[in-house]
């Protein structure tokens, strides 16, 4: 099983993808291969409503990573989303790319795309926002028939500058909990998946 993490704060290795790396700690314990895809440094062109998507199963622009993005996100079996809050709301680039995806698995829904797939949000917040921040992410799953994954509090930590959100110990350990509660979900879907291929 593989898990693909996306990562779209401006800051690369900052404090939104120290707590990815948490959750994907615990999920490598369990012996799930994993991959973040931090956007630092690149820009996600928004959706251009073109509708060309339609019987592709993913977006024909190609001037960014979109493309090659979407192909993981649909060849893996569970997906986490992380932004920093921006506004009281996710990053740009998160919008951009959750929009497109959006589009893309909408016009490609007989496809069943990222239907039963597992979802996990993460966020890093300075002071406020963080739950309209985790919402924004969890309608997106919530949208594409995939299962969300729920912790011991939000996810969420609190820090600005790069590293600060390893003082949050309340924050890390919803962090751990988040990619327990991952790998038991990944694991539990793999075994009915199993059972029903086998009937």
């Amino acid at each position: 099983m593989k898990v693909l993490a996306i990562n779209s704060s401006a800051r690369k290795d900052g404090n939104t993808a120290l707590l990815i790396s948490t959750v994907l700690e615990e999920l490598n314990k369990d012996g799930i291969e994993t991959e973040m895809i931090q956007l630092a440094g690149k820009v996600i062109e928004p959706c251009k409503a073109c509708w060309a998507c339609g019987g592709r199963k993913n977006c024909v622009h190609k001037k960014d990573l979109f493309q090659e993005i979407y192909e993981k996100m649909v060849q893996a079996d569970g997906i986490i989303l992380g932004s920093p809050v921006y506004t009281a709301n996710i990053s740009a680039n998160m919008q951009a790319f959750l929009e497109r995806a959006s589009v893309v698995a909408d016009m490609n829904r007989s496809e069943n795309l990222l239907r039963h797939k597992v979802g996990a949000a993460v966020t890093a917040a300075r002071r406020g926002g963080a739950l309209n921040t985790l919402d924004a992410m969890n309608h997106f799953f919530m949208l594409q028939d995939m299962f969300i994954v729920g912790s011991s509090y939000w996810p969420m930590a609190y820090g600005r500058m790069p590293g600060e959100v390893q003082g949050d110990q309340e924050g890390l350990e919803t962090m751990r909990s988040l990619g327990r509660n991952m790998a038991y979900l990944l694991k539990a879907l793999n075994t009915a998946k199993e059972h029903k291929d086998t009937h």
